[in-house]
């Protein structure tokens, strides 16, 4: 008999992020669980992957910040939620959530929220904005360090009548998996970026922006050379600037200041990211603001690869110190250079004990099943 179940998620676009992932992983998950399963999102890298036959997509502009348009949006999911007969609306974004609330209400359906950032919150009218997100009949944390950001910052939105929780952003572990990877590949994605076979490689993932903290990561290579300046390494900043050409611009110079030219390369995207974690020696997340979760962290583990994170947010949770990998203090070169100069030194016999116990934690903890069967089960607490 199938599941009454039927859930529409609300997400800006539907591009290569942790949130996005999240919603397409879960979307299918629903389906397999005999639920119907929607998602209205304004579009996005990863609609041609969704197999139309599981998941209904629907076109609309809900990444808007338009007041007017928000409530348009707010008209059409309301006629949407009862021409389905949708149970649960799940938004994954304030905008979106806005538009949410109002047709949750109009229609007396149950409202969900996943706080998946910490959002800018500096001013009273920022933190209203974001409070939609607390608004909500279930709140989900992607970590307990959101848990306790939205704890700390948001008591007055809160409701005790509503329910809070807890549940860990997951990974496909089948899918960053290093038993997928094939030869041929590898050596083509190192031709692709011009490296030679024997270089070590250190990989510095994610979207150019400040707070990721590239401009910090290249202090911490010019010190890195500096201590070891016979070492035949690359040092990969992969990621898009999506527009903002002057920060881009400006690590550039950096690069050249340092005379680090023919050390540090940048590469815009790549669509096969295990592939990437794979030909890598040692990844790196050198965010200088906390990390909701840190993803790049998790992606790593999971191929067994060791990860340099910093100290601070959710990388403190994903990473297990000394085990996993390393924890540098955040902001400081010099204390991810020596983190990278502890790393690079290790033996394999280490290497492959920090990879495998990297896997282990990953499968145990931060798996896409476990998201989605938790998001599941609190789905069918919140409607029975």
């Amino acid at each position: 008999m199938a599941s009454k179940l039927k859930v529409l998620q609300v997400i800006p676009r539907l591009g290569y992020g942790g949130a996005e992932t999240g919603c397409y992983d879960l979307a299918h998950y629903l389906y397999e669980q005999k639920c119907k399963s929607y998602i209205v999102t304004s579009g996005g890298e990863l609609l041609e992957y969704i197999d139309k036959k599981k998941v209904k997509l629907i076109k609309l502009p809900v990444h808007t910040k338009n007041p007017i348009l928000i409530i348009i949006n707010s008209i059409i999911l309301a006629v949407l939620i009862l021409f389905l007969n949708i149970s649960i609306v799940h938004a994954r974004s304030r905008a979106p959530a806005w538009s949410c609330y109002i047709a949750t209400k109009l229609t007396a359906r149950k409202f969900v929220t996943t706080f998946h950032g910490t959002y800018n919150f500096k001013s009273s009218i920022k933190k209203f904005y974001n409070s939609i997100m607390v608004k909500s009949d279930l709140l989900i944390a992607g970590s307990n360090f959101i848990f306790s950001h939205i704890s700390e910052n948001y008591k007055r939105f809160l409701n005790s009548k509503k329910k809070f929780l807890v549940i860990f952003r997951g990974i496909n572990t089948e899918y960053f998996d290093a038993a997928t990877i094939k030869l041929k590949n590898v050596e083509k994605l190192k031709n692709s970026w011009k490296i030679e076979e024997n270089k070590k490689i250190i990989l510095l993932p994610g979207r150019l922006t400040a707070w990721k903290g590239q401009e910090m990561f290249i202090e911490a290579i010019n010190l890195f050379q500096l201590k070891n300046p016979e070492l035949d390494y690359v040092a990969v900043i992969l990621g898009n600037d999506q527009g903002r050409t002057v920060y881009r611009k400006k690590l550039e110079r950096l690069v050249q200041q340092f005379n680090l030219t023919q050390k540090i390369k940048f590469v815009d995207n790549c669509r096969d990211m295990p592939l990437a974690y794979h030909i890598s020696d040692v990844i790196v997340s050198s965010s200088i603001e906390p990390e909701a979760f840190g993803r790049v962290s998790v992606e790593a583990q999971a191929m067994k690869k060791p990860i340099i994170a910093s100290n601070i947010g959710g990388s403190k949770e994903t990473v297990i110190d000394n085990k996993t990998g390393l924890l540098f203090d955040s902001g400081n070169p010099k204390s991810l250079c020596d983190k990278l100069d502890e790393i690079i030194k290790l033996d394999s016999l280490t290497l492959d004990l920090m990879g495998r116990e990297g896997r282990k934690n990953v499968i145990n903890r931060f798996n896409i099943d476990k998201m989605c069967l938790n998001t599941y089960s609190e789905y069918k607490k919140l409607i029975n």
